[in-house]
């Protein structure tokens, strides 16, 4: 649908958008197309091995470190989108109001709601039988 790619593998494309969207990339990250010993050529992306970086467990929160956590998380994920695109263009489609905004909060309420109807469905099939599941 959206042609052909603008990058000669897919492990470039792959490693372009991972520069693209990373405040800080990686410093072994590159890619490679290679041969395999069934003789198809195959496209890779490589990065470091291990990055020595912590990782929060969100099972282990308590509600006011999971906010933060999703707080930090929403930032960081709106900072890595906000590389990708022009912030003038994205700013002025945005405009001054808070119609954004409002659009946002509206969608994440209706989608926090449908995941609660979800997972009331998923009790009730587990109640009557329908599917079977077992407490971790």
């Amino acid at each position: 649908f959206a042609g052909a790619s603008a990058y000669g593998t897919q492990g470039e494309r792959v490693v372009s958008g991972q520069r693209l969207m990373q405040a800080t990339s990686d410093i072994f990250l590159g890619w490679e197309r290679v041969e395999g010993i069934d003789g198809r050529r195959r496209d890779f992306y490589v990065r470091q091995l291990r990055d020595w970086k912590g990782i929060a467990e969100p099972e282990a929160m308590v509600p006011a470190g999971m906010r933060t956590f999703g707080e930090l998380c929403g930032a960081t994920l709106a900072r890595a989108h906000a590389r990708s695109g022009d912030r003038i263009a994205i700013a002025a489609y945005l405009g001054g109001g808070d119609s954004f905004d409002r659009a946002l909060v509206t969608f994440a309420e209706r989608y926090a709601d449908q995941n609660e109807k979800d997972h009331q469905a998923l009790v009730d099939a587990v109640r009557t039988g329908r599917v079977t599941a077992q407490a971790a």
